[in-house]
């Protein structure tokens, strides 16, 4: 880690020599291991290690990125002086810069993001991880035929920032994954479905035959699946497709789209947006959290930020950038992309769990669609409109009757947030994006 220190340190002090007024940059290593194994055979099998090396920097209120993964000396001094070089080629902007110092720390909490007990797990070992998740799914039900395969994921990876302002952050983690998608077959055709998990610490990650099981169990209920008549019912999200019902609010609440007036939610700082069932939190201090970090990508101190409680919004979430075209706060949220420029992206954006159980919502629906895999992308964030395809299990006196495909759910995001009549108490993270099971109180599905 030192090392990756010392280079970015150098980054800076040789930009600020070459002409720039300020500038910071991220280095990110990587040591990652992927697998793939179908039918009991390895498929494809890849260890790597990888470094990437992100540069901005400012030439008074000009403004240029670039990146490398060559982190030899002549490579940077000559990335370095031309990136200097295209900044002074860029217009002005009044809202680009650094942070304010002040929003830098020294000492950071540890947030228990390693897990060393990886190190230790042989390749093979890693390897049986998928074939066992597999042989699971396949050895469920003799329905179950075929499979698109067993994968397991790790990598650990070391982050370094540096600017002129005389900060210099560093953290590690690590994070696997296991997921299996198996195929089922019956008279009426064939489906598929998967099931994962994904942690930081070995201890978190499910066993792979829970794993293999839950993801033959979700395959076997869609057989035989059939459309519907197109009608207005209650919608329950499992905690997948509510994960990405959660995605869409993130989206609203982004500073970029806030300052480009792009969102329903402009403008509604302090005014019920939501149920009372709603209180949604982006917190990036979260022990062992997927999307936790003591800094984000332009060093600014990550916080927990409140963003709807009990259905009041009370904050959006910016970059650096975002903060000052709105008068606003860095709200810990700037995050790199392949550039080198930022975005403004989720730490641990997450819908607070509620009460109820799964169960217990769903038996509360006297008729309703349970709604187990989203299609497409047909969201519009500036009115709130939302029309996606779906998969899912219709709902009958409270019990779940038979999968239903082919079909499109239609709202308003507007609407559905006010709409939330339950939310359940199975809150699951397989990212920074998480939900538990989600009731909207009614929703058009387009059938037959």
């Amino acid at each position: 880690m030192n090392d990756l220190k010392q280079r970015a340190e150098e980054v800076v002090r040789l930009a600020k020599s070459d002409g720039a007024s300020a500038a910071d940059v991220m280095i990110r290593e990587e040591d990652t291991f992927s697998v793939t194994v179908r039918m009991g055979e390895v498929e494809t099998l890849k260890e790597a290690i990888s470094r990437g090396l992100l540069l901005r920097v400012f030439v008074g209120k000009r403004t240029a990125t670039s990146n490398t993964s060559d982190l030899s000396e002549s490579t940077i001094t000559s990335l370095v002086r031309e990136t200097v070089e295209m900044a002074k080629l860029t217009s002005e902007d009044q809202s680009g810069g650094l942070p304010d110092p002040s929003l830098f720390e020294a000492n950071f909490p540890d947030l228990d993001l390693v897990d060393e007990g990886w190190e230790t797990i042989t390749p093979e070992q890693r390897i049986d991880l998928a074939k066992r998740a597999e042989s699971a799914a396949l050895s469920a039900n003799k329905a179950i035929v075929n499979s698109e395969g067993g994968n397991f994921d790790y990598a650990r990876s070391k982050t370094v920032l540096a600017n002129t302002l005389g900060f210099t952050g560093a953290y590690e983690g690590t994070v696997s994954s296991l997921s299996v998608s198996p195929i089922a077959q019956d008279a009426a055709g064939m489906q598929r479905d998967f099931w994962f998990g994904v942690a930081r610490h070995r201890s978190q990650l499910p066993p792979p035959e829970e794993i293999g099981r839950k993801a033959a169990e979700r395959t076997l209920r869609r057989l035989g699946a059939r459309r519907v008549a197109t009608c207005e019912v209650p919608i329950i999200f499992d905690p997948v497709t509510a994960r990405s019902f959660v995605g869409d609010v993130f989206s609203a609440v982004a500073g970029d789209a806030i300052y480009r007036r792009s969102s329903y939610l402009v403008d509604q700082l302090g005014k019920t947006v939501a149920s009372p069932e709603v209180t949604i939190v982006d917190d990036a201090r979260l022990s062992r959290g997927l999307g936790s970090a003591p800094f984000d990508d332009e060093g600014v101190s990550t916080r927990a930020n409140s963003i709807i409680e009990n259905g009041v919004l009370q904050n959006y979430l910016h970059s650096t950038y975002s903060a000052r075209k709105l008068n606003a706060r860095p709200t810990g949220n700037g995050q790199r992309v392949a550039s080198g420029s930022v975005v403004i992206g989720p730490t641990n954006f997450c819908l607070k769990p509620g009460q109820a159980s799964p169960e217990d919502i769903i038996a509360s629906t006297r008729t309703g669609l349970y709604v187990i895999e989203l299609i497409g992308s047909g969201v519009n964030h500036v009115s709130g409109d939302y029309s996606r395809g779906a998969v899912g299990i219709w709902i009958e006196n409270g019990k779940l009757v038979y999968p239903v495909h082919e079909i499109t759910i239609a709202g308003n995001l507007r609407e559905m947030l006010k709409d939330v009549e339950a939310v359940g108490n199975d809150l699951t993270f397989f990212g920074s994006i998480a939900a538990p099971t989600v009731k909207i109180r009614k929703m058009v599905v387009s059938g037959e």
